[in-house]
């Protein structure tokens, strides 16, 4: 039996430390489109918020531009015990997480 909980990232914390580290470094969400190749800044502004999180390739990408490791950007976060995790279909390393619902769309 494993004594350890199981590791979680906080998107919310997680996010608002991406932030920081751009406005610490001095770049726009502007650049850092521009600098990821993105189309539109939506990616950058949903990891900022916590709506997602970045690719594992993002988040290297990220640490690289910050410089600083990734575990500087990535903030743990608390696996409750009535918590489950539902099995989930293979995704090719791929994380999949599901959005919050946001009735203003309607």
């Amino acid at each position: 039996m494993f004594h350890q909980s199981f590791p979680v990232i906080d998107p919310i914390a997680t996010g608002r430390n991406i932030l920081n580290l751009r406005r610490e470094k001095g770049l726009s969400v502007k650049q850092l489109q521009s600098w990821f190749n993105f189309e539109e800044p939506r990616a950058i502004y949903k990891w900022q918020s916590g709506q997602s999180l970045p690719s594992l390739e993002h988040f290297y990408a990220l640490s690289v531009l910050f410089d600083v490791p990734m575990e500087k950007i990535i903030i743990r976060g608390h696996k409750k015990s009535s918590d489950s995790i539902e099995p989930q279909e293979e995704t090719c390393g791929s994380v999949l997480i599901a959005p919050s619902y946001d009735s203003s769309w309607q």
